[in-house]
């Protein structure tokens, strides 16, 4: 992994959209007049993850008009996202704490952090929504993910998505809940039941590169389509060019667990970029500290290896096996 990489995908000018349309910054919600699941796509929950707010700035462009449903756009962490500087864009992250942890009612109504209060004033259109795809980006160069979480239902949802290649089937993290599996969203269901709800979080890419715009706007018309908030005709004369050629093929990445840091010391033997195949059980694929880290099975699959965030209780690696969708 290199230490530096560079960004090609400029700053996003969202002043125009700011305001929302909600009562609630950065917060836009449309309603067809017709039946169908109220759809919420989100953007910027990590401040320096800019491909979601270029999709959404577009979406919000071109005025869509729906068929179906209800549509929320929403622009989450902007506190964070005012102190973007591509030099240091991984300080522009949060503010206080990671937004994408705090979805816990607990830590929302306790408000004491800038991101637990931002999480209360976006918990209302949270609850409200149906289908949720939240946009993110990724601190290291790698191709994209979409996760699926533990739900049967999204994952059957990101096989008719078509794309990206890779899909990761993964119970969240150890130190907070993220959005996309808050209040039903997280719930497993009961077999032979729809609970209706469909949640998918979407790595697109580098943060910097502008690959990871094409892929975020590529799955907002993929997603909008699916949930017949429009049809395929509409997205095609609404959003040209949006929509991109399908995954040749996709596999399931199912995490057995997490490597988690206990230092800012940890370090790769290899400068992982990610999705590597490590055909051998036993293999010593970094140092947590003095303590060597080796791959649980053979055919081990590294989901999002990084060391930008190392610190004692942060993830920098998660082991995966794989089968095709």
């Amino acid at each position: 992994m290199s230490d530096v990489l560079t960004f090609e995908l400029g700053l996003p000018d969202i002043s125009a959209w700011r305001a929302g349309n909600t009562g609630v910054e950065g917060v836009w919600h449309f309603d067809s007049g017709h039946s169908g699941p109220c759809v919420m796509i989100s953007a910027l929950v990590h401040g320096n993850e800019l491909c979601g707010a270029w999709a959404l700035q577009g979406l919000l462009e071109a005025g869509l008009k729906l068929q179906r449903g209800r549509l929320t756009l929403a622009f989450c962490n902007l506190a964070a996202f005012d102190r973007f500087d591509p030099a240091n864009h991984d300080a522009s992250r949060f503010v206080d704490e990671d937004l994408n942890r705090q979805w816990l009612v607990e830590r929302i109504e306790s408000g004491s952090t800038r991101e637990r209060r931002r999480a209360a004033e976006l918990r209302p259109f949270v609850e409200r929504a149906d289908w949720l795809l939240d946009l993110h980006s990724m601190h290291e160069r790698a191709a994209p993910l979409l996760l699926a979480g533990m739900q049967p239902r999204n994952l059957a949802l990101a096989k008719q998505l078509r794309a990206p290649e890779h899909i990761v089937v993964d119970a969240g993290h150890k130190d907070g809940v993220r959005m996309r599996d808050f209040g039903r969203f997280g719930e497993l269901g009961v077999e032979g039941q729809d609970p209706g709800t469909r949640s998918l979080l979407l790595e697109c890419g580098f943060h910097g590169d502008l690959s990871s715009r094409t892929v975020a706007q590529d799955m907002c018309a993929r997603f909008l389509q699916a949930a017949g908030t429009l049809d395929a005709q509409a997205l095609r004369r609404a959003l040209p060019g949006w929509l991109q050629d399908d995954a040749p093929r996709q596999w399931v990445l199912e995490v057995t667990g997490p490597v988690v840091a206990r230092s800012e010391q940890f370090r790769f033997t290899e400068p992982f970029q990610g999705l590597e195949l490590i055909e051998q059980a036993g293999t010593v694929i970094g140092w947590n500290e003095d303590q060597p880290v080796t791959t649980p099975y053979d055919d081990c699959v590294l989901v999002m290896p990084s060391v930008r965030q190392a610190r004692a209780g942060v993830t920098v690696v998660r082991f995966a096996r794989r089968r095709p969708l």
